[in-house]
């Protein structure tokens, strides 16, 4: 995967396409280091399909040095969120159902945030992290007396999704619902999700209209009412003296079970695969398991990356790492290189759950986008393993973690995973 940059007669890989994320790690990573000691360069987009419904892009600036990551992140001024999250220009329609806080820029931006922030109270979170327990006992329960399972569909992918379901009152019946549409909002590009790659535009648009319309429904019950959940604080909350609308509930809703669901089932499944790889590592967790919990979940979502890239985009012509941005052009940070950055961290390549100083940008960088459920997954994270060591001591990855067709979510569909039978 490499692309020739413009004037020269060099190559530089590019992780722009999907394809460059379905190659044996080894082989990415190489790549990766390949980029970070290069210059900051312009790429090209991946070729759109035909019949996919967008215009081809001019590319993108494809930063991949941590401390690039850090200066961009504290710019939002210079380095816009408001026109897209991927490199992708998404159509207008795409604007009702995926244009949410994650895609707006101060001052709206902030006023939003700090609504939804009322819902992540010391106390909305001790109930939520009650529930997690709970959750994690339940799907535990599940699968105990089979022996194996595919982690991700049956452990990874369940646990997140009943927790942001909970926060925003969504019944259990809808569950299954709610996780089909996701997995076509993130996997797209994946023929496993979305099957005809010449209608891609009207799957996503259909899963994006699916979830806003149960969202409507909840939010329509929770007027005036006294619930203790996400919804109904956010239906009958105002910004700027005007009531939030439902099209603004539900993308945050979109966001919020597309990015606290996803990711964090993505960080859980890498995870056990991290510790099936490295059982030196596994043995220092599970001796001391709350203790080393702490900065064992902080080692998983720097390796995992759940979200391997975001884009911004640039408001005015500046000078910047040595290359000459001008006002338009699409900035992608991508995280998922920084958090491999040897500039910042001894032997990167290495799991290593007693990482000091770990400075990863798994939840984003500094700003005023970074992650605001950061709390709360690696929480989950944390518990779920937690009753994995307690119940299924010896559960393991038995074969290869099949990769999520994406270079926007470092996703893993499959996990294969076998443990010793207990009961339930």
């Amino acid at each position: 995967m490499t692309t020739t940059l413009p004037g020269t007669a060099s190559e530089l890989p590019t992780p722009i396409p999907s394809d460059f994320w379905l190659r044996p790690m080894a082989e990415i990573d190489a790549d990766l280091k390949i980029l970070r000691d290069a210059p900051l360069s312009h790429l090209h987009e991946e070729l759109i399909p035909e019949g996919y419904g967008l215009e081809q892009g001019a590319g993108a600036w494809v930063v991949t040095r941590h401390q690039d990551i850090l200066d961009i992140s504290k710019n939002p001024e210079v380095f816009s969120s408001a026109q897209g999250i991927t490199i992708l220009d998404s159509p207008p329609e795409f604007n009702e159902f995926f244009g949410s806080m994650i895609a707006l820029d101060d001052p709206r931006h902030a006023r939003l945030r700090k609504v939804v922030s009322a819902g992540f109270t010391p106390r909305m979170l001790s109930q939520l992290e009650e529930g997690v327990q709970v959750q994690a006992a339940l799907i535990v329960d599940e699968i105990a007396e089979r022996g194996e399972c595919d982690f991700i569909v049956d452990v990874a992918a369940r646990l997140p999704l009943k927790i942001v379901c909970d926060l925003m009152g969504i019944p259990d019946s809808q569950l299954d619902f709610v996780f089909d549409r996701t997995n076509v909002i993130l996997g797209a590009g994946d023929p496993e999700y979305v099957p005809d790659a010449t209608d891609i535009l009207t799957a996503l648009l259909t899963a994006g209209g699916e979830l806003a319309g149960l969202m409507n429904e909840v939010a329509e019950s929770k007027v005036d009412g006294t619930a203790d959940d996400l919804t109904t604080m956010l239906v009958n909350a105002e910004v700027d003296g005007e009531k939030l609308s439902y099209a603004d509930i539900a993308s945050f809703f979109i966001l919020l079970v597309v990015a606290g669901n996803e990711t964090t089932r993505n960080a859980i499944g890498w995870g056990l695969r991290y510790l099936t790889e490295n059982p030196d590592q596994r043995a220092l967790w599970q001796a001391d398991v709350e203790g080393v919990g702490v900065t064992a979940v902080e080692e998983i979502v720097r390796l995992a990356s759940p979200v391997t890239y975001m884009r911004r985009t640039v408001t005015e012509d500046i000078s910047f790492g040595g290359a000459e941005m001008e006002a338009g052009d699409k900035v992608a940070l991508f995280y998922l290189a920084a958090n491999r950055d040897e500039r910042v961290f001894d032997d990167p390549l290495r799991f290593d759950v007693l990482r000091e100083n770990n400075r990863h940008v798994g939840f984003g960088g500094p700003g005023p986008h970074f992650c605001l459920g950061a709390h709360l997954a690696r929480r989950e994270i944390l518990v779920m393993f937690r009753e994995l060591f307690d119940r299924l001591p010896d559960i393991v990855a038995t074969g290869p973690a099949e990769p999520l067709r994406s270079s926007f979510i470092h996703g893993v569909k499959h996990l294969p995973a076998s443990f010793t039978p207990a009961r339930a």
